[in-house]
């Protein structure tokens, strides 16, 4: 059973009825624009004899007056309207070239806000006019969307946000006495625009119909992709008055109108990324809602990944169209599947294919669950950390859209922290019944650099092939720790999935975060955000040992000064460096007393550093040296920063030559020691012992990782993950078997733990 987000089912819609007739001055006026025709309907017969139904047609509106999608039928009217009315001109008796002189004369503009085809529609309709155009856009619209709407001759403003505070930009730019907002949707205050949208939008539907009846056919169901909501509006008032059942699709990062169904009243949504970008809005008109609640007959989410499949599809029929075009296919696949009872053998079924072939970046199949497949979809996404070594690390933005659609797919509540940009975090949250424990899975999402990998070999291929005698996934970051996570993410997926739908009563969270191979940014950004949890559990490889306890490390920079002087001139010159042995040697006496852990054995250090001098011919004036302190519970900042200054002070004291500057701690990070009779470390255990076949091991790691930032801040946990071998080396990889193993491990703990 499929963990995703259900398909909205409104029965009461199949009875309902609306009058409406398109006003005859829209279809005129569409017809008087150069280069009116109507767009093709196109038969998909082995479709239909697919799914089982009479027929499927596609309207296909990959050319509209010039134009790759329908959205200037709408912004057309719209535009004329509302010029219209400014210069209170007759709609139906006046020409286009009679307003287009008038609007020049009283210097009209026109300004919206869009993800892309409105607003180049709206360009297009003020180049035909003659007059300017300015559009506001998110700052997710990739270069050639913006491109394509300049082409039109607009101004393009970005905006440093979402498509909604694009829309509130364009409205405060309309306050001019001759700027008019064009907008297709509608909000307190604006409806007449929006409205005379949607009756643009008719043409379309109109054409449909006749095109239709050209055939001795009528449509039982008409599907729509909905963005604000105002062709899905023009869509269901003239399905509705005519006993056509309508279907509404979305993209799962953008379900305004899923959302506002299921409430039952309109709701915004915070949208992520997708391909569908005229889609991705995240609330519904004011003035198409109240028609959508009442004729809608179902509503289907896609994820970007199904609409690019059925766009493909799409086009192999000679349908060239982008991912809004293939939302409509994509949605019919899924009811097919799924909502069967829509549809039947005499079903008629329209398909609106809304925007033609497009550039988009491919995108990866959010529908798999299994920790294996998760696992290889995860290690093909290039998430190497920029700030790591000296080669170009990729960051991790595309995993982050890639886990935020991934949750978005299955109605998750998602949570992107992005403090430093370019190394965003996401933390996804199944709520739980109330009453439970939480627990959280924190796993990191960078990797180490892919030019370290074998020569020859991809690093990011996430092939399965056979080493030393297992199946295992192959790849950087497949080990190191994109498996363990997937595992983490498999097991909610199976909870959420629950045939009995009982979800347990304490909160899953799976913090997928950034930059632990270098500096944990990811980890201290979602402890900042607040997110807690009442255990964690990080799942590193450990060979499938339950790890309770590691060290953490404090460097510490401490500069030994000398005098800088030619060095011909010793009498002028101290050398720092020389002086600097001095140090070393008192540092080296003093780490045979550090103290010892029951459990982590003895603290450590070593000098990983030492930098100092110009050049040969020189008295080098400073020496910089870099001790790391891997420390177990009995040390911390404090009394290592003592020891330090008792050390300086003793050597200066023996050499009175011997100078020094105030030494400084660089990085700290806590150690971190849960005792092996906590609940969390006796419910890892029952969970693991069946799916193993034997009682896992306990022990520590000689690593350090965010266990310890959450142990700080009073989240127990622990680190437990899959086996393999390779981590940081040239060839990495993961064991199939154990990732399945701790996939079941997880779910048993997420079961025990969280109620």
């Amino acid at each position: 059973m499929s963990s995703r987000r259900p398909i909205y089912v409104n029965p009461a819609a199949a009875s309902e009825r609306c009058d409406f007739t398109p006003a005859r001055a829209v279809a005129n006026f569409h017809r008087s624009l150069p280069n009116y025709a109507p767009t093709p309907l196109v038969s998909l017969p082995e479709l239909a004899a697919e799914i089982g139904v009479k027929s499927v047609f596609v309207k296909d509106e990959s050319n509209r007056f010039g134009l790759p999608a329908f959205k200037v039928l709408g912004a057309s009217w719209g535009s004329f309207r509302a010029i219209a009315q400014h210069l209170g001109l007759s709609a139906t008796e006046t020409t286009l070239e009679d307003l287009s002189v008038k609007a020049k004369e009283s210097s009209i503009s026109l300004v919206t806000a869009t993800e892309g085809n409105h607003g180049r529609a709206v360009a297009y309709m003020a180049k035909l006019l003659g007059i300017p155009a300015e559009i506001f856009a998110p700052q997710s619209m990739d270069e050639g969307t913006r491109s394509r709407i300049a082409s039109e001759g607009a101004r393009v403003t970005i905006v440093q946000g979402d498509y909604d505070q694009a829309v509130e930009k364009a409205a405060e730019q309309a306050q001019g006495e001759t700027v008019l907002l064009i907008q297709d949707t509608a909000f307190d205050g604006y409806e007449d625009v929006p409205a005379w949208i949607v009756e643009g939008y008719s043409t379309m539907t109109s054409e449909a119909e006749e095109q239709l009846s050209s055939l001795g056919l009528t449509a039982n169901m008409m599907i729509t992709p909905v963005g604000v909501g105002s062709l899905a509006h023009a869509v269901a008032r003239h399905c509705k008055s005519r006993g056509v059942g309508v279907v509404a699709v979305e993209p799962d990062s953008a379900p305004c109108l899923f959302s506002s169904l299921r409430a039952g009243k309109s709701t915004s949504v915070a949208t992520t990324a997708t391909i569908m970008n005229g889609m991705n809005c995240g609330t519904v008109s004011t003035a198409a809602w109240p028609d959508l609640q009442r004729l809608v007959d179902a509503c289907v989410t896609v994820s970007s990944y199904e609409s690019h499949s059925a766009a493909q599809y799409l086009t192999s029929k000679s349908v060239p169209a982008g991912p809004c075009g293939g939302a409509s296919l994509a949605a019919l696949r899924r009811i097919a599947k799924e909502e069967s009872s829509l549809l039947s053998h005499e079903s008629v079924i329209v398909l609106l294919s809304t925007e033609g072939a497009r550039q988009y970046p491919i995108p990866k199949d959010v529908s798999v669950e299994d920790a294996v497949g998760l696992t290889q979809t995860l290690t093909q996404i290039d998430s190497s950390n920029p700030t790591l070594s000296i080669s170009d690390g990729a960051g991790e933005s595309e995993i982050a859209d890639y886990l935020a659609a991934w949750f978005a797919h299955r109605d998750i509540e998602s949570h992107r922290v992005e403090t430093v940009a370019g190394r965003p975090s996401v933390v996804g949250v199944l709520r739980g019944s109330g009453g439970g424990k939480s627990l959280m899975f924190n796993g990191h999402v960078d990797t180490v650099s892919n030019s370290s990998y074998e020569q020859g070999v991809d690093p990011l291929s996430g092939v399965i092939a056979l080493k030393n005698g297992q199946q295992a996934v192959f790849g950087r970051g497949s080990l190191d720790m994109k498996g363990g996570l997937a595992a983490a993410l498999a097991a909610m997926a199976t909870i959420k999935a629950d045939k009995h739908g009982k979800l347990p009563r304490g909160d899953i969270i799976v913090a997928a975060v950034s930059d632990e191979e270098d500096a944990s940014q990811g980890t201290q950004d979602i402890i900042a955000a607040g997110w807690r949890a009442d255990a964690a559990v990080i799942p590193e490889p450990t060979m499938q040992s339950i790890i309770t306890a590691h060290k953490g490390f404090v460097w510490v920079e401490v500069d030994i000064l000398g005098v800088a002087a030619h060095g011909s001139d010793p009498a002028s010159g101290e050398d720092s460096i020389m002086n600097a042995g001095w140090f070393l040697r008192a540092l080296e006496e003093y780490q045979k007393g550090l103290p010892e852990d029951d459990l982590l054995g003895r603290a450590s250090l070593h000098c990983g550093l030492i930098r100092g001098g110009e050049e040969p011919s020189s008295y080098p004036g400073k020496c910089t040296i870099t001790v790391e302190f891997r420390t177990i519970p009995a040390q911390t900042e404090a009394s290592i920063m003592e020891d330090v200054g008792t050390i300086l002070s003793k050597v200066s004291e023996e050499n009175p030559r011997f100078k020094y500057g105030t030494p400084r701690i660089t990085v700290s990070r806590p150690t971190t020691k849960l005792s092996r009779d906590h609940p969390l470390v006796k419910k890892a255990v029952a969970s693991s012992t069946p799916v193993l076949g034997k009682t896992p091991e306990l022990g520590i790691v000689p690593f350090w990782c965010d266990a310890a930032l959450l142990a700080e801040v009073g989240v127990p946990s622990i680190v437990f993950g899959p086996s393999g071998e390779g981590l940081h080396s040239k060839e990495e990889w993961v064991t199939v078997e154990s990732l399945q193993q701790m996939e079941k491990i997880f779910v048993n703990l997420i079961e025990d733990f969280c109620n």
